[in-house]
């Protein structure tokens, strides 16, 4: 029963947060420590979070000294983690109550370094979407054409993880550490059931089309270092792949 470090910034999502937490610590597999990086300098939704949680023991908090993004909170998540396994959740996901028991199962019995499941995107109260993964396994040459893999379905063992994981991008940070991971030939592995929430909240970096594009775009051009039109292109192969799988 490996310990599993489930790493999740904190920025402003106090309406979303209580059952972000409450969903990893019902989880049906006990083994592991919830690592909350508070990375707002309003430490009113902190005390909100202390006294909702009563420092229960699973639940650690690291408050960073100024406002460092949710990449570079989750790499201080990782430095101070304990756990062989790795797992990410945004402080506005949800996952379901099996989700570390049936993808540590799935690891296992596998031997797998790198695992991620499919996801509900919940746009409203009223609409959802259901995000399947096209394919079983990916390796580099497959990420670059799709990002199937939502942040908060990850698990990764911990000795594939080198420093400095995720870059101080505002979105595609994620992008960035799984193709730096990959591109070791190391494959991330899909198992094909739906365990995650992502709830997209309006106004969030993660719905601006823009800084989504901008991003997209420096995620090849800086951290891969394709060519200006190589990175375009793949920028129009991403956007086209991620279309595909909403329609």
């Amino acid at each position: 029963m490996p310990l599993v470090s489930v790493i999740m910034p904190y920025y402003k999502k106090i309406n979303f947060v209580i059952n972000a937490i409450n969903s990893v610590l019902n989880q049906s597999y006990q083994n592991f420590e919830l690592i909350l990086v508070y990375d707002d300098t309003n430490l009113s939704d902190l005390e909100i979070i202390k006294n909702e949680f009563k420092n229960n023991p699973k639940l650690k908090i690291i408050k960073n000294n100024k406002n460092f993004g949710a990449g570079i909170s989750r790499n201080i998540g990782i430095s101070k983690s304990i756990g062989e396994i790795i797992a990410f959740i945004d402080s506005d996901d949800y996952w379901f109550q099996q989700k570390l028991e049936k993808q540590l199962n799935f690891m296992n019995h596998n031997n797998l370094d790198f695992t991620f499941c499919n996801y509900k995107k919940k746009i409203s109260t009223k609409k959802s979407i259901t995000i399947i993964s096209s394919k079983n396994k990916f390796d580099y040459n497959d990420l670059i054409k799709s990002c199937d893999i939502g942040l908060s379905t990850v698990l990764i063992r911990k000795k594939i993880i080198e420093e400095e994981l995720f870059p101080n991008l505002k979105t595609k940070e994620d992008y960035v550490a799984w193709l730096k991971i990959l591109k070791k030939g190391v494959c991330a592995h899909n198992l094909n059931e739906t365990l995650v929430i992502w709830n997209s909240v309006k106004d969030s970096l993660s719905s601006n089309f823009f800084q989504k594009i901008l991003d997209g775009f420096r995620v090849y051009y800086n951290y891969e270092k394709f060519s200006f039109f190589k990175s375009l292109f793949c920028l129009l192969i991403l956007s086209l792949n991620s279309i595909k799988k909403k329609v």
